[in-house]
């Protein structure tokens, strides 16, 4: 009776320990790293303090210390600690496989980046496609990480979303297919410099979930899908639509026309291409025009140039004034800037690709994919500028809705301005725009798409209004 009384209490002990996290798993045990093996390089990794502990070495190529199982759709949750003067990344989703640059480790890679650029919890291609998703275009999330403590993340690999955390704060969320299941990893990154050998990173308290996986509640921070021509759950829950189905011409027409034109432009694969042509501008099909207009507005498009090629993406598009070239408007300039004439000319390189065509120049130090490539374009059109004007002996006030304006390229901010005011205004008066009343001043206006006669294409046209 004694003995059965103590099992009883003893049961009722162990029911009030708290029960593990339903559906986790450690992926290390806090003791040795079974379950792990090196690759690539030769930077050492060993377990200390209940932490497994990576340090770097010179003369050695990335080195990852991966799992030796592979995981498809995941839940994963770490804590790390890095030394400031280092650099360093999760794989996941990754592989090593012989027949690619002899087995070098590649796949996406969550990135722990103690440096002032502050990019922590960024997704970078390793060995591949290289930055996917930047934190520039998420500033709220370049606080997360805090150099000097440790710092816990969370990665959702759920289908084709990858989606980040750090300390709580999301700081990245992708849209792929390139890559759905591969092993799991952690980077000590190659050093330049001998005096950083030594230097240590550490991870502690990896966890993984694989089953009922749910994604967390959608945030507001960008969404990057490079999955043409569709919407992911977040993008529509922030208002996106598309502006080309990769299928019809749906919503757009000819610039100074009441239908979209019959020859010169074309839909394949999921692609609309302008048609090469040996015409003049816009004299093979034309420009095309949205059907709606826009005033406070954010655009994103994907294009690809051809060598040598020429075109744009124009806003606050006007019809008002005739014309045999293309129609009047602001222009985020397509350029191949190695092989176009068009590149030198203007003035201080303001017609180079990114550019504030005939305006302002897009910055020097921009991101630029070659020719054959795409190219990822982003227009963010906001804010209400007020003011007042010279209305003959008097003045006037006014208010100019989406006077804010940056040119974003390949996720990095190449120019930002204020149409409308001084600046912008002294900029127009010695422009080619000069002699057009108000230009670049009109309350709202058609997005277009240029035909210059050269061959672009165009996929995953979005936009949605501010």
């Amino acid at each position: 009776m004694a003995r059965l009384l103590w099992i009883l209490a003893a049961g009722c002990l162990l029911s009030l320990r708290p029960a593990p996290a339903d559906g986790w798993k450690p992926l290390f045990n806090g003791r040795d790293l079974t379950g792990w093996h090196i690759l690539n390089g030769t930077a050492t990794y060993a377990v200390a303090e209940g932490a497994i502990v990576g340090t770097s070495v010179t003369g050695s190529p990335n080195t990852f210390l991966a799992t030796t199982a592979r995981y498809d759709d995941f839940v994963l949750e770490l804590e790390v600690w890095v030394d400031p003067a280092l650099n360093s990344g999760i794989q996941i989703r990754s592989e090593s496989r012989p027949d690619y640059q002899n087995g070098r480790v590649h796949g996406y890679q969550v990135e722990i980046d103690p440096s002032s650029r502050a990019w922590s919890g960024g997704i970078y291609d390793e060995a591949r496609r290289g930055w996917l998703y930047p934190l520039d275009i998420n500033p709220t999330g370049r606080r997360a990480f805090v150099t000097g403590q440790w710092n816990t993340y969370r990665i959702e690999c759920i289908g084709s979303s990858v989606r980040t955390w750090v300390n709580g704060l999301p700081c990245a969320d992708l849209v792929d297919t390139v890559s759905r299941a591969g092993f799991i990893a952690l980077q000590v990154h190659s050093i330049d410099d001998p005096a950083l050998a030594g230097k240590q990173i550490r991870w502690r308290n990896i966890r993984i979930r694989t089953e009922n996986l749910t994604p967390s509640p959608w945030t507001d921070i960008r969404v990057v899908n490079l999955v043409p021509n569709t919407l992911s759950p977040q993008e529509k829950a922030q208002g996106w639509i598309l502006l080309f189905d990769g299928k019809t011409t749906d919503g757009w027409r000819g610039a100074h026309k009441s239908a979209f034109p019959a020859k010169g432009w074309a839909v394949t694969d999921g692609i609309l291409r302008v048609q090469p042509s040996t015409g003049a501008e816009s004299q093979n099909g034309g420009d095309i025009v949205t059907l709606d207009t826009f005033s406070r507005f954010e655009f994103q498009a994907e294009c690809m140039l051809k060598p040598g090629a020429n075109s744009g993406i124009k806003y606050f598009v006007t019809e008002q004034y005739p014309t045999t070239g293309s129609a009047i408007g602001l222009e985020f300039q397509l350029l191949d800037d190695a092989l176009h004439p068009d590149a030198k000319l203007g003035a201080a390189g303001n017609r180079t690709i990114g550019s504030l065509y005939d305006l302002i120049p897009a910055h020097t130090g921009k991101s630029v994919n070659p020719p054959g490539s795409w190219n990822h374009v982003r227009l963010v059109v906001a804010g209400t500028l007020r003011g007042e004007s010279p209305a003959g002996n008097q003045t006037a006030s006014f208010q100019l809705p989406g006077a804010y304006v940056e040119h974003w390229l390949n996720h990095r901010q190449v120019l930002r301005y204020t149409r409308g005011d001084q600046a912008f205004d002294a900029l127009v008066a010695r422009s080619k725009y000069a002699g057009y009343e108000g230009f670049g001043r009109w309350p709202s206006g058609r997005i277009l798409l240029q035909d210059h006669g050269d061959e672009v294409m165009f996929r995953s046209i979005k936009v949605r209004r501010l």
